[in-house]
């Protein structure tokens, strides 16, 4: 459903030379919602209309009103599973959204409760969670969708005329991730997941890990961050959520 191949996407030619990312038809079927978008300075207001929007084209303001089980699934909205992935990203929330990647942009996961690359177990693991997230939740890949849409709205009205973002990843096991280009020692290029968490605040970045690495990101793959939506949901952190594939990084010396 992306506007670019996997292949492309994913590669680190990408990350040097981004271009923008689009699912399908979204932003011209929600043509109305941008439009209003368009004429808000405000940010912390622009976040309030796009979940305004969102609770009535899902919805999602009318769980109350239905049984038990329906609540469950209006309530369970795009915001659950961002403070799902926050919480833990090896949950059924973070299994969603590795499975939206994998749907709208041709990515597959690499890791979610260990490596799935050559475990069948971990797989179906992964698939179960997958699952059960979608068959609880009302239209959770296409709120995620519309979710995309907006923040690359907005990242991209916040930094006009940037192509990237420098953010930091810390990691304790920075071995474990996958070496595909090592002729820079320097600048080695490694495989991230392919969703994955990032921070635009350096110090921060070493409570997550004994490993730092430097990120030129760009704009275009980035999925969610922390001040997208008022009152932050991933308040604190700069948390930023990127998709994943090849990427140059820098290591850190603390």
């Amino acid at each position: 459903m992306g506007n670019r191949p996997p292949w492309t996407v994913a590669s680190v030619g990408f990350q040097d030379d981004p271009s923008p990312l689009h699912i399908g038809r979204v932003k011209q079927e929600h043509r109305r919602l941008f439009e209003i978008l368009e004429n808000e300075v405000s940010p912390a207001r622009r976040g309030e209309i796009f979940h305004e929007y969102a609770s009535v084209q899902f919805a999602l303001h009318q769980w109350q009103e239905h049984r038990a089980a329906a609540r469950r699934s209006l309530r369970n909205s795009y915001v659950r599973f961002i403070r799902g992935w926050a919480v833990d990203s090896n949950t059924i929330e973070g299994a969603v959204l590795k499975g939206w990647v994998h749907s709208r942009l041709g990515i597959a996961p690499t890791f979610h409760q260990g490596s799935l690359g050559q475990s069948r177990e971990n797989f179906e693991r992964y698939a179960r969670d997958r699952i059960r997230g979608c068959a609880r939740t009302n239209a959770i890949e296409q709120q995620l969708d519309l979710l995309f849409e907006f923040c690359q709205y907005e990242i991209h009205r916040r930094n006009p005329g940037e192509r990237w973002l420098t953010l930091y990843r810390g990691t304790f096991d920075g071995q474990a991730y996958r070496l595909v280009d090592d002729s820079d020692p320097k600048r080695p290029v490694v495989r991230m997941n392919n969703i994955s968490s990032f921070t635009a605040d350096r110090e921060c970045a070493w409570e997550f890990g004994s490993t730092v690495w430097e990120v030129r990101v760009p704009l275009s793959k980035v999925f969610f961050f922390s001040t997208l939506l008022p009152e932050s949901i991933l308040k604190g952190e700069e948390e930023h959520l990127v998709i994943g594939g090849e990427y140059r990084v820098r290591k850190l010396l603390y």
